[in-house]
């Protein structure tokens, strides 16, 4: 074979590779534009890569009233953080996901706002989601105690134990449907009112009726723990409560937080 055959025969098998592999390329990328991701992805080896962010166990989202905020609390830090605080000494990963406390929210109004994308985004990020509510119902108005003087009667308290307590059992289901796998934790009622001659018997009444209420509907769910409060400040008001006669105090807080925990690792 002369010179000039090889160059033609050199030319033939390059030009006959390259045809080859502009067909390759030609059914590659007609076969992704026509199977689906979600096929196509069946055929490849596992990337090792969650496309799924799951809530570690022990992160936590409070949300409610201005106890699931923390306000009373010099520190800031309310029970939420300080459950934080006290899960990592036990050497567990936590972290405070949200804190969607506000000040006054009662039942009525935490409804709404359960169905809004961003508090549904942070309840989802959590393995604990700490709920307190029910405070503003009960005792409507007492908040600014100390500068109004005004306490609810018995009728609006055992009314609004009805009434509210229809509120209570929405928002458990709707939190259970936001995230199913999530401990839901209740902060339990207290009555900071227990001093006083007028608000004794009555107060603590209708927060027996509202905490055997909420009782009763946290354990129609699994995965649900309601924590008492009256007991420590039924007693102690002078302790635990903040200068406006209604919050915990920084000590109070850190009480209620320690309960939480505990609870948390019995179940």
């Amino acid at each position: 074979m002369n010179k000039s055959s090889r160059i033609w025969l050199v030319t033939g098998l390059l030009s006959a590779v390259s045809t080859l592999l502009l067909i390759v390329g030609f059914i590659y990328a007609v076969y992704d534009m026509t199977v689906p991701a979600s096929e196509a992805s069946k055929a490849k080896p596992d990337s090792g890569v969650q496309m799924s962010v799951t809530a570690a166990p022990f992160d936590i989202t409070a949300i409610g009233d201005s106890l699931a905020k923390g306000t009373g609390d010099d520190t800031g830090n309310g029970f939420a953080r300080r459950t934080v605080q006290l899960l990592t000494k036990q050497g567990k990963s936590s972290k405070l996901v949200n804190n969607l406390g506000i000040n006054g929210l009662t039942t009525k109004a935490l409804l709404p706002t359960l169905d809004e994308p961003g508090v549904q985004y942070g309840l989802k990020q959590a393995g604990i989601i700490i709920l307190s509510i029910g405070g503003n119902d009960l005792f409507a108005g007492a908040q600014s105690y100390q500068s109004s003087g005004e306490l609810p009667t018995e009728a609006e308290m055992n009314a609004a134990v009805k009434t509210s307590g229809e509120n209570f059992k929405k928002i458990v289901s709707k939190l259970k449907q936001i995230n199913p796998d999530a401990q839901l934790v209740y902060v339990g009622l207290y009555n900071p009112f227990a001093d006083l001659k007028d608000m004794k018997e009555a107060g603590d009444q209708a927060v027996a009726n509202w905490n055997l209420n909420v009782l009763d509907t946290m354990n129609q769910y699994p995965g649900t723990i309601v924590i008492p409060t009256y007991d420590l400040f039924t007693s102690n008001l002078d302790r635990y409560l903040s200068g406006d006669h209604f919050h915990p105090n920084g000590e109070g807080y850190q009480r209620i937080a320690e309960r939480i925990v505990q609870s948390i690792a019995l179940n």
